[in-house]
């Protein structure tokens, strides 16, 4: 079966990236058709849809994700319409919903919408109605320039999530943390699935910590700092995180008594951060020495640096390996690089 995925357009390669993730972590079988701008389409084998529906909760640069019904053009648009057994779909109520991809074409999507709505009333039993606030079957026409994509949606990932736990929004409150939505992404690099151990050694406030406890991580957090590991705790409990390990430590010296499935940070860089009075260089690549040392052989490290620090000089000497990694420009001075590691 063909999915339609809206996706985000904040970053030209983290949505892709994090999709891709998330289905290999949850082993769905997958392989990309196409990609256009804003629009992704992956063949899933028809047994495997119902898993895929399930997964919603975990993406994070995903708007909305629907089964493909029909592939047309402007002018196919209507008689594929009339063609389509939507009696076999429909069996309450429903709506339908145009998005253009290109904002520079010129239709009234209402009056198409009404169109497309009459033609289907006029296919489906009397009993069938309308429902514009929560229908069953959510009809969405997406059109790509001169494509067009009738679909069946799946689900629409609430934001909801994204916003109410704003850093500024959670109980303790550190100013640079990490937003919820590029902390989850950055979870979801590193293919952790549910009950995988994640080990964030600079937690700080706690926030990829809490990402990664809501998709079904066992969560472990570190900082030197002792009012952000009390902060962190707050938070996890806060966020109805219990199966959690969170101590002081530096993270040079991380001492636990098994190995982690992954590893995803956010070193202090800023001016408001603290690193012990150490070189920030330095104090990273002797993390990563000592935290190598925690990670399982088939682990990722997921990790956020500042774009003007040498990731090779981060990793030097390390059994580290640089395999993807992505450019987030955050304002004028500073462009943030998430990179992915695995061991070699």
């Amino acid at each position: 079966m063909e999915i339609v995925l809206i996706m985000s357009q904040e970053h030209p390669t983290l949505p892709r990236a994090e999709v891709e993730s998330i289905l290999n972590a949850e082993n769905i079988p997958f392989q990309i058709k196409r990609e256009y701008g804003g629009i992704l389409t992956l063949e899933i084998p028809d047994e495997e849809v119902e898993t895929f529906q399930k997964i919603e909760k975990r993406f994070s640069y995903v708007h909305e994700a629907s089964k493909l019904l029909i592939r047309t053009d402007e002018q196919g648009l209507m008689d594929e319409i009339q063609k389509y057994p939507w009696k076999n779909l429909i069996k309450k109520d429903y709506a339908v919903r145009i998005k253009r991809m290109n904002k520079d074409q010129k239709f009234n999507t209402t009056d198409l919408e009404w169109k497309m709505g009459g033609t289907i009333d006029d296919m489906v039993p009397d009993n069938i109605r309308v429902n514009l606030k929560n229908p069953e079957t959510f009809i969405r026409t997406i059109f790509i320039g001169e494509e067009i994509l009738v679909c069946e949606r799946i689900f629409k990932v609430a934001k909801k999530h994204f916003y109410n736990l704003k850093p500024h929004k959670r109980p303790f409150f550190y100013p640079g943390s990490m937003s919820p939505k590029l902390a989850r992404c950055m979870v979801n690099l590193t293919m952790v699935g549910k009950g995988d151990r994640v080990l964030d050694p600079f937690c700080g406030t706690g926030g990829i910590l809490i990402e990664a406890g809501i998709i079904g991580a066992r969560v472990v957090g570190a900082d030197i700092d002792e009012r952000m590991v009390e902060g962190t705790i707050k938070n996890l409990e806060y966020c109805g995180i219990k199966d959690y390990k969170v101590f002081q430590s530096d993270a040079r010296q991380i001492n636990l008594p098994y190995l982690v499935d992954a590893i995803v940070m956010d070193p202090p860089y800023g001016i408001s951060a603290s690193t012990g009075g150490e070189e920030k260089p330095k104090l990273y690549n002797q993390s990563m020495h000592s935290l190598e040392k925690l990670l399982k052989d088939d682990g990722l490290v997921c990790m956020a640096t500042p774009h003007y620090m040498d990731m090779n000089e981060v990793i030097k000497g390390t059994g580290f390996k640089i395999i993807e990694q992505h450019h987030i420009r955050m304002h004028k001075s500073l462009t943030r690089v998430i990179s992915l590691l695995k061991k070699i």
